[in-house]
């Protein structure tokens, strides 16, 4: 019972924290922490301590699993360069100095085991994320900071297996420890990478949301355990099944279960976080306890997590500042290799069209004639015009995709700006208390490592999480905005293309035939609607009205005058409405219309399955887009929303 108690407790701080935090304008990790810590120091609170191996295997997994599901992929393979660098290089520089530094300051302590330490208090937490969010700066400084956290956690624990191994035994090499991170990074790879796939295709055949959710809480867990038996890293295992769900689940899941899973995974994101930084707090009284009745003293691990968490901030900064330097030279370099060939990229687009007519021969991508010589050699064995015409297609997407990563990078660069926020939201958190409990009862001053350990973790999300809004004002860095107006008009012309073409390819509603439809005076889709503001949060933009015609089921075909008339009755007059010679349809309307009691859903049913082919056609064309990242993501992810949602609607059983 006292658990049972304990825990409803624990909830509702958690949910307190939360609503509290909007007000204040504190995150909620911050409030969680102090409040652990202030109910921690009570006299008849007893001292808490949590296993490790909870945080590591039963909370990190899940919460690593929700970020990278809801992470751009398109901006995540572009950040990639910075994230590698910051997740790897940085953590093991950080491990290395930092050990050194503690072997000065802390009497008896080896080598091994200040590496070990200092590979406790590289990783990042995400709770620097969600502060940075909310202060609205670029969507690039968010998924640097998010990419880091995904992946940082991996070389971490690596560098501390290998340095405890090292401490205990004596028989790790750096090759050794190399060939572990390797071996750790390549199963986790493949395993995330088969669960990811598996479960989406598991998932495709459920058809209620509800066991679709509860399976989705499965995948982090049928990724990671499987992983670490085979000496892989588990947390990375769950963030590749993440980003596999996150990018293939909109062509796979029906939108109502996506929505399901999201809205759930936000609620254990909210808890689970929750739950590390107040027992965090609740754990803090009892290490205080042990180190003060030990030689060192509190005094001293205070001065140590001092030095050491100056030393974060330091290095990440020496970091930071040339990795700014490369990424700027190599766009710059980039943005020159394709003005120099602009023209030949214009040819090259051109001849693509033409082979998928049929009309020419494979072209030479400008800048890269070895994949060209490959891609000859495979068009030798299979020289049809459906295959040399994918491949035509897939080349002048990457060139595309090439052009919008310069566009990118142009548009929101990454300078001293930027790099002041990034170096100041890498705090430490969650994950270096938890591994800071996996030392081994052997470890030399085990209570006053673990001290340490909690100090720089809390002093860092107290001073830095505090002080960052100050920073992102002082120095002005580049902040996320609303998509432009050519923006939100490309992507409006793309959806009245791609319901153009469904209307054009698909069949006729029930009850018609191709004749009747000729007869009633249909012709393409209209694309003359104003361009709607797609970051609005009213009901939404009425998607793009596309032509088509219905007619009742029940009676045969009617001429283009009965239909115009049909077409034109006040109850019909908000989804079919007549433009020169075509009938325009509105998926948007027939979605409200669907679940509105007073329409007849007999009469509904034609327009009502065209106007799902035109979503599903609309969406596949924005998915298309997103990987070749030709829109930003904000914009992409409203317009799919509406798509989804319209399409929820449609689905939903008529009242």
């Amino acid at each position: 019972m006292d658990l049972l108690i304990i825990a409803v407790l624990g909830t509702l701080a958690i949910a307190a924290a939360s609503q509290l935090s909007d007000r204040i304008g504190v995150a909620p990790a911050l409030i969680l922490l102090a409040g652990g810590t202030a109910v921690g120091f009570l006299p008849f609170i007893p001292a808490v301590e949590l296993d490790p191996q909870v945080v590591l295997e039963g909370i990190l997994p899940p919460l690593l699993f929700s970020t990278a599901v809801s992470i751009s992929t398109i901006n995540f393979r572009r950040e990639l360069a910075p994230v590698a660098v910051l997740a790897i290089l940085l953590v093991a520089l950080s491990a290395a100095v930092i050990g050194v530094v503690l072997t000065l300051l802390v009497p008896g302590l080896s080598l091994a085991w200040a590496i070990a330490m200092g590979a406790i208090l590289s990783p990042t937490d995400a709770v620097a994320i969600s502060i940075a969010r909310r202060l609205g700066v670029s969507q690039r400084i968010i998924t640097v900071l998010e990419g880091e956290g995904l992946l940082n956690d991996a070389t971490a624990l690596v560098v501390l297996s290998s340095a405890v191994s090292a401490a205990t035994s004596g028989g790790v090499s750096v090759g050794g420890v190399l060939g572990g991170f390797a071996l750790a990074v390549l199963v986790a790879l493949g395993v995330g990478w088969l669960v990811g796939e598996v479960s989406l295709r598991v998932r495709s055949h459920i058809t209620d949301p509800t066991v679709d959710t509860v399976v989705s809480f499965t995948v982090p867990f049928l990724a990671a355990i499987p992983a670490e038996h085979m000496h892989g890293s588990g947390l990375v295992a769950a963030v590749v099944a993440g980003l596999i769900t996150g990018h293939r689940g909109p062509r796979m899941l029906p939108p109502a279960h996506r929505v399901a899973s999201r809205t759930n995974w936000h609620t254990v994101e909210l808890t689970l976080e929750g739950l590390i930084f107040l027992v965090m707090g609740l754990e803090f009284f009892g290490v205080v306890e042990k180190v003060d009745a030990s030689d060192l003293g509190v005094r001293r691990a205070v001065e140590v997590a001092a030095i050491a968490g100056l030393l974060t901030v330091v290095i990440r900064a020496l970091v930071v500042a040339p990795m700014l330097k490369l990424l700027s030279h190599r766009t710059a370099r980039w943005a020159t290799h394709w003005e120099e060939n602009e023209e030949a990229i214009h040819q090259f687009q051109n001849r693509c069209s033409a082979i998928v007519r049929g009309e020419a021969e494979m072209p030479q991508v400008p800048w890269d004639r070895r994949r060209l010589a490959r891609v000859q050699r495979k068009l030798r064995r299979e020289p049809s015009h459906e295959s040399i015409a994918r491949r035509a297609l897939r080349l002048s997407s990457r060139v595309r995709r090439r052009g919008a990563d310069l566009d990118y990078f142009a548009a929101e660069p990454l300078r001293a700006r930027e790099g002041a926020v990034i170096i100041w939201a890498g705090m430490r958190g969650a994950i270096t208390l938890a591994a800071a409990q996996t030392l081994p009862t052997t470890a030399p001053h085990r209570p006053f490592l673990l001290l340490v350990a909690m100090l720089v973790a809390a002093g860092s999300l107290t001073l830095q999480g505090l002080t960052l809004p100050a920073l992102v004002r002082l120095v002005r860095p580049a902040m996320a905005g609303p998509a432009d107006d050519e923006e939100k008009a490309s992507v409006i012309s793309l959806l009245v293309s791609a319901a153009r073409d469904a209307v054009a390819d698909g069949h006729e509603p029930p009850g018609r035939s191709p004749h009747d439809a000729m007869d009633s005076g249909t012709t393409k889709p209209s694309d003359s609607e104003p361009v709607p503001d797609t970051q609005t949060e009213s009901t939404g933009p009425e998607e793009p009205a596309t032509s088509e015609t219905a007619s009742r089921p029940d009676k045969a075909p009617v001429s283009a005058q009965d239909e115009e008339n049909e077409a034109l009755k006040p109850e019909r007059s908000t989804l079919l409405r007549r433009e020169g010679d075509d009938i325009v349809l509105s998926p948007a309307a027939v979605a409200r219309a669907w679940t509105d009691p007073t329409w007849r859903h007999d009469e509904l049913a034609p327009m009502r399955e065209r106007a799902l082919d035109m979503i599903r056609a609309q969406r596949e064309a924005l998915l298309d887009a997103g990987d070749e990242g030709l829109y930003s993501a904000d914009s992409l992810e409203h317009a799919l929303d509406r798509l989804d949602f319209q399409e929820i609607m449609l689905t939903s059983e008529p009242h």
